[in-house]
């Protein structure tokens, strides 16, 4: 043990530092030391520990949580808030104590939200009473859904439904789901299907109520409409503008292939708009849910044929079809199909044949050479491909 004067400035953790009456008491792994102090050296040691102690006022903690993230910050606004018990139920704090959490809402006391996976849940009771009352559920329907989340519209469909079928790509929000109806009254009602809804073959089901990510939107509804045995009704929730470009109709600016596919085989109407403060975390664009009804029977099209008539019509919509069909490159293609399709049905090739000529003969013929695509309605369609076949122009 040694005494002498030390210069307390030059320590750098002073919390290692024990003070005695008249001295203070240094420790490290190898050295005790006993330090005489003076006046000067304990001023500048106490200033280091209320600094120090100011550090250590805010503190922050991470639980996982099945799966889950809850954080909670103590600072002077709210050093008066108390963690919250495991297991017991959210309580709302006030505007003023409010913990600091993400902007978008993504992270609030429960599980985070993958928005690269589309997970907007919808939060609104009516809005969920609402979507479920125009799917016109009956006690005897097995309900597709598709992307439950945490289960606000699921819970919704249970009460009018026979079984729910839910598909998940998140296995923590399915664990969410599963632990929300387990022990009620609805659990033999709901079955979870884990993976991608667009890898895997759709089970057996009368209607289909869907909060769709919105990033399969186009690939589920055609999905949905492909299906066999047809299924009565789907009530889905879309982008606005996707859910737009579903309903236009000919002379509409969103009016296109997709709305032209799409009500070939079903009956597609808007049911309601839905704001994007009704999801958490809020998306940046609104939304619609349609009711997307199939015809019954379906028209007996080849969808590929009737695809890429369309597709040759929209691609420039508001040109004539004949300027369309012009273009040197769907001439070589439909070329390529019509001297195929003769060879394998044994037809002959008249000499000097044309396919220009041969097109463009077929739509003067119907009247349609200087109509646009943005104009013509679906019987409009169906006649030129029914033309087209007659004559063996074929589009795929």
């Amino acid at each position: 043990m040694s005494q002498f004067y030390f210069d307390f400035s030059k320590i750098n953790n002073p919390f290692d530092v024990t003070n005695g009456k008249d001295t203070v008491t240094i420790r490290s792994t190898k050295h005790v030391v006993e330090v005489c102090v003076c006046d000067n050296c304990k001023a500048i040691m106490a200033q280091r520990k209320a600094e120090e102690a100011k550090k250590k006022e805010t503190w922050t903690y991470n639980l996982i949580l099945q799966h889950s993230v809850y954080r909670h910050t103590a600072s002077a606004a709210t050093a008066s808030i108390k963690p919250q018990t495991i297991g017991a139920p959210y309580q709302k704090q006030s505007p003023k104590t409010k913990g600091t959490g993400s902007s978008d809402g993504s992270r609030h006391f429960g599980p985070m939200f993958n928005k690269e996976l589309g997970q907007h849940i919808l939060i609104n009771p009516l809005v969920s009473q609402g979507i479920v009352d125009k799917a016109n559920l009956k006690q005897t329907d097995t309900v597709l859904e598709v992307g439950p989340g945490t289960g606000n519209l699921t819970v919704k469909i249970l009460e009018q439904a026979k079984k729910v079928v839910a598909c998940e790509a998140d296995a923590r929000l399915a664990a969410e789901l599963t632990k929300r109806v387990q022990g009620g009254p609805f659990q033999h009602k709901l079955e979870i299907l884990h993976g991608d809804v667009m890898k895997r073959d759709l089970p057996y089901f009368d209607v289909c109520i869907s909060n769709t990510p919105y990033q399969i939107s186009s690939p589920l509804t055609f999905k949905l409409i492909f299906h066999r045995p047809l299924f009565r009704c789907a009530v889905l929730m879309f982008q606005r503008e996707f859910a737009l470009r579903l309903i236009a109709r000919p002379g509409d600016s969103l009016y296109g292939r997709l709305a032209v596919n799409c009500q070939l085989y079903s009956k597609v109407t808007h049911v309601m708009k839905v704001g994007k403060n009704n999801f958490k975390p809020p998306p940046n664009v609104e939304s619609s849910v349609v009711k997307i009804e199939p015809l019954n029977p379906p028209p007996p099209v080849d969808f590929e044929e009737w695809d890429g008539l369309v597709r040759i019509a929209f691609s420039r919509k508001h040109k004539t079809l004949a300027a369309n069909f012009k273009n040197t490159a769907i001439l070589q293609m439909l070329d390529e199909n019509y001297r195929t399709f003769c060879a394998s049905n044994d037809l002959m090739v008249e000499d000097g044949f044309q396919i220009k000529d041969k097109v463009l003969s077929i739509l003067d013929q119907l009247g349609y050479s200087d109509s646009r695509a943005s104009k013509m309605d679906i019987h409009d369609f169906l006649k030129l491909l029914s033309a087209f076949h007659d004559a063996n122009i074929h589009f795929c």
